[in-house]
């Protein structure tokens, strides 16, 4: 079925798009952002949403506007696709903290902020009278949200760290990989380390502005990247913090200290494709018995008795899945049932018909698809933003969720090197 096809089907209307003079929830909230790709998607998640965020780089700008690919391929600070998505909808000026004159405004700048959102190594700011401890004393209100691998005050404070040592050591790189365990574990790409931290430390900051509303006292949030990243472990760190167990990555599902079902199948157009969640409740082991009728395939699929007799239990519960032989026969053929089906069909038509039944099945997108995916379009998720230094219009992807009454917003592109340089003039603040 042609994506086309399948969105005539959509049952979900598309939601309106953004009112462009409806103020953002963080409307009012202005952030200084010290230039570090730790804490970049933090501080573009507040300017999203309304907050006014400057991005305050050093001379000759921050290193990640050198970070590729580069807009039709030209290398060039002003053309990096990395800068431009997570630095969107930020002002940008230029300092120079090691110069006198740069601390001085930097002082003056942030006397008139909300909130501070800085990645630096520990010990850096405080060296240059610059921290924390030395600018919010005289200013009672303000939120300062640290971002570093450890936290400030950990005995691994000053060890480096990239956004793979910080996969690696909080534990999500232990979880993912295949069944082959010769094969080395994989890293999970896009920068996720930094972005777990961003959002933890994002989620801070808003609890940090719900306490200085009612006590009208700021304070130091300070992230650790290495904390994030071990709190979405899943089971691998509770697994071994209870029960002393440790996980083992498994191919496309939950990491596990035994070996679970497989749950890959190869559909009937040669992908790859997850056969998702299988049906607990006695409605979705109905639903999954309905689709196979639906389909033709009773006779073709075996199990469907054992499908009936779990609809007449009232379903199967996870905590009897390793102690009742039965229920894990029972589990075992809904994974299989939906297997079969998978290969039996195309992936885009098991994951439609899926859904559209209520189940939660999914299917993997290189990431132009995703653009282009029905549902997406649905959602509202790409946006399109004019670029008059290129001349034409750029697609960005929009917002990461969706809330009726806290409309997100793209406004204006990346900064280019100094554009708000203004705001630093007192009488234009």
């Amino acid at each position: 079925m042609a994506r086309e096809q399948i969105g005539q089907h959509l049952s979900t209307a598309p939601l309106p798009p953004p009112d462009p003079t409806r103020p953002g929830p963080l409307e009012g909230l202005r952030v200084i952002e010290l230039a570090g790709e730790c804490a970049a998607f933090c501080g573009r998640l507040l300017a999203d949403y309304g907050a006014e965020v400057i991005l305050v780089e050093p001379p000759g700008g921050a290193p990640q506007r050198y970070h590729g690919p580069f807009v039709d391929g030209v290398a060039d600070p002003e053309r990096s696709l990395w800068f431009w998505h997570y630095h969107a909808n930020k002002a940008g000026v230029v300092l120079d903290l090691d110069a006198a004159d740069g601390r001085d405004r930097f002082r003056d700048l942030v006397a008139s902020a909300d909130i501070v959102l800085e990645s630096e190594a520990p010990g850096r700011l405080a060296g240059l009278g610059l921290d924390d401890a030395d600018l919010r004393p005289g200013h009672p209100g303000l939120i300062w949200c640290s971002v570093t691998p450890f936290g400030r005050d950990n005995p691994r404070a000053h060890e480096p760290a990239t956004d793979l040592t910080v996969l690696a050591g909080g534990g999500p790189v232990w979880s993912c990989g295949y069944d082959d365990h010769a094969i080395p574990p994989v890293r999970g790409g896009g920068n996720q380390g930094f972005q777990t931290a961003s959002v933890h430390a994002a989620i801070g900051v808003l609890v940090a502005v719900l306490h200085r509303e009612l006590t009208g006292a700021g304070q130091l949030v300070d992230t650790s990247m290495h904390a994030a990243a071990n709190v979405t472990t899943e089971f691998a760190s509770y697994g071994w913090l209870v029960a002393e167990e440790t996980v083992q990555r498994q191919t496309c599902r939950h990491a596990s200290a035994r070996p679970t079902q497989t749950t890959v199948a190869t559909s009937a157009d040669g992908r790859y494709q997850p056969t998702g969640v299988p049906p607990r409740s006695a409605k979705e082991f109905r639903i999954l018995i309905d689709w196979i009728d639906d389909l033709g395939w009773r006779d073709e699929i075996p199990g469907v008795a054992l499908l009936e007799l779990a609809e007449e239990r009232g379903g199967v519960s996870m905590a009897d899945l390793a102690g009742n032989p039965l229920v894990a026969e029972i589990f075992g053929a809904g994974r299989d049932a939906l297997g079969a089906i998978a290969s039996r069909l195309t992936a885009y038509e098991f994951f439609h018909q899926g859904q559209q039944r209520g189940m939660a099945l999914p299917v993997i997108y290189a990431p132009e698809e995703v653009m282009e995916d029905p549902h997406f379009r649905a959602r509202g998720f790409a946006v399109t933003l004019d670029h008059e230094d290129l001349g034409r219009p750029v697609t960005y992807p929009g917002a990461p969720w969706a809330m009726d009454v806290s409309p997100w917003r793209l406004r204006r592109h990346a900064p280019r090197l100094g554009e708000d340089q203004g705001l630093l003039d007192p009488d234009l603040r």
